[in-house]
């Protein structure tokens, strides 16, 4: 009459995958090649080569030398390429050789922007 079931079911586990963690490029290392992740990347060492991802944060002691394109990049270190982000911050300490395509750009007062204008003379006499 009453009977144990020999199937067991099991509760659903199927709970919302967290957040990856942040990639951190540590202010010791330095990194020749591409960077890509769906993710955040942090980098405070040295990047020479592109950089894609969702998320940047370029630390104080940080040199990225390649072109980034991300959904939001904040920069407090160096820059030394192109950046086309939707959202863009410049912190005090940035120091960005490059030009930036964006949607949204905050400047804090003491960041150095230098944006490469094309030379047309240049261009023309080729």
């Amino acid at each position: 009459m009453f009977s144990k079931s020999s199937k067991k079911t099991s509760p659903d586990t199927t709970a919302p995958a967290a957040p990856p963690k942040p990639a951190l490029i540590s202010a010791d290392l330095k990194i020749v090649g591409d960077l890509s992740s769906d993710g955040e990347i942090q980098v405070d060492g040295v990047v020479e080569g592109d950089v894609r991802t969702k998320t940047l944060l370029v630390g104080k002691t940080a040199e990225v030398k390649g072109e980034i394109i991300a959904e939001t990049v904040r920069v407090h270190g160096t820059v030394n390429g192109q950046i086309k982000a939707r959202s863009v911050q410049l912190a005090k300490t940035a120091h960005v050789v490059g030009d930036i395509l964006h949607e949204d750009l905050a400047i804090e007062t003491g960041a150095f922007l230098e944006h490469r204008a094309f030379n047309l003379q240049r261009i023309l006499h080729l």
